[in-house]
């Protein structure tokens, strides 16, 4: 399968790979294959090593030993004599030492020309948590998440049809072909059904993306391994139990009529202080991410946020449809139900994180919500979500009458378009939004 991230490997490569470079992500969102395929595709000789399977390796590193000595050890103990001018290493699973990402320092400082790239689960979790000395400007670092919606597409025959032409609709403003239109809604709607985890939308293809063949139990499996992996990498169980509780109320949070998390929908008379550093370790691990309100509209708008009021959202569509145990017929179908909408900005939040945007919103006290607030060259964007085609809203008004934004983006079931300073956006091309 194809993936962005591919082009951003390349460019380290072609920059020269004197910093070792360290994938952050989620488990399971594909950081294992595709550093694989990157290794075997660039390189002629490509090392990977999987400390969960060689344990002995994190031992080396706990050693009082120098830097050089350790991968003398590693080589022997690996029984390997690698050309480092034609071979790339790749450490998988290196949270499982941080003596080793600390080293990381001495590959790049070092005078041999070698090529290391590494990736595990938890990393975020692991560098927020780290103890010993980070090799702060020595170490290259890329985000990685699940599949958006454009590759998605490329998993169809038309998949680069599909996307050059949703590309010059949205650059020119001009609506698609109605029948085309319809089809991208079609498979917008089964994106939310199956989500971009690679291993599920791989299987999904696989069944010729028969709706009525997603494996939901492929998704149910990684949402175990999320909850095992917050009783392997916590301090305590007490921990671990506050980590699962947040992370199954957020389906529901989502749909919260505050616009606004709340700890007492984790339990009654829940407060901020004992659940702070569990959120902390689930925004961490990047399975769900946070949305703060804005209390000014103001540039930079990261210097207004209000962390005291923000939004919670699933790391994946497909997770949180699954969770909240939806048929996927209702969404397949586009039948109508009131949690319809908040499936739609979770998708869209998704979709501008997964393109690295920092997202708010703003709300009034008298009920007036922006769903998103971005910041790029045009200033600060207002995006408003909806999930049909009804798009009347009384807050995208309100907001450009007191604001009065270069353009604002509304993101629906409506086709391309540009009318009376409002950007038209259909769902299906929200990963175009930069």
């Amino acid at each position: 399968m194809q993936r962005k991230i591919y082009e951003k490997l390349k460019k380290w490569k072609d920059k020269g790979m004197k910093k070792p470079l360290m994938i952050i992500g989620a488990r399971q969102v594909g950081k294992t294959y595709i550093v694989e395929q990157f290794c075997k595709n660039e390189f002629e000789n490509y090392i990977s090593i999987n400390l969960l399977d060689h344990p002995e390796i994190a031992e080396i590193y706990k050693q009082s030993i120098s830097s050089e000595e350790k991968y003398i050890r590693l080589c022997a103990e690996l029984n390997i004599n690698p050309n480092l001018e034609e071979t790339i290493i790749f450490f998988d699973e290196i949270q499982e030492s941080e003596e080793l990402i600390s080293a990381l320092k001495w590959f790049c400082e070092s005078d041999k020309p070698f090529k290391i790239i590494c990736a595990g689960s938890l990393l975020g979790v692991k560098l927020k948590r780290f103890h010993s000395s980070f090799p702060v400007g020595k170490v290259e670092m890329l985000n990685m998440y699940p599949m958006d919606f454009e590759e998605f597409l490329s998993t169809q025959n038309s998949g680069e049809y599909l996307i050059n032409y949703i590309k010059d609709c949205y650059e020119k403003n001009s609506p698609m072909d109605n029948v085309m239109h319809e089809k991208l809604l079609n498979l917008y709607r089964m994106y939310l059904c199956v989500g971009g985890m690679p291993e599920v939308v791989e299987d999904f293809v696989s069944e010729e993306m028969n709706i009525l063949k997603i494996n939901r139990e492929l998704i149910e499996d990684i949402v175990n391994s999320y909850i095992n992996d917050m009783n392997k990498y916590v301090n305590n169980k007490y921990e671990a139990a506050k980590n699962e509780s947040i992370y199954r109320s957020i389906p529901v949070q989502i749909g919260n009529k505050s616009n606004k998390f709340q700890y007492t929908k984790i339990e009654k008379n829940a407060r901020k202080r004992d659940y702070e550093s569990s959120m902390d370790w689930l925004l961490s691990s990047s399975m769900i991410y946070k949305c703060c309100k804005l209390s000014s509209i103001n540039i930079p708008p990261e210097a207004y946020k209000d962390n005291d009021y923000f939004k919670i959202y699933m790391g994946d569509i497909g997770i949180l449809n699954t969770m909240l145990k939806i048929n996927t017929n209702e969404i397949y179908l586009d039948k109508s139900f009131i949690y319809k909408g908040e499936i739609a900005e979770n998708y869209v939040a998704n979709q501008l994180i997964f393109n690295n945007i920092p997202v708010y919103y703003w709300a009034t006290q008298s009920n007036s919500e922006i769903d998103f607030i971005i910041y790029n060259e045009d200033g600060i964007i207002p995006i408003e979500v909806k999930a049909g085609e009804k798009t009347q809203s009384k807050s995208l008004n309100a907001y450009i009458n007191k604001y009065k934004p270069k353009y604002s983006i509304r993101i629906s079931a409506k086709n391309f378009g540009f009318e009376n300073g409002i950007k038209s956006v259909p769902l299906y091309a929200t990963y175009l939004i930069k």
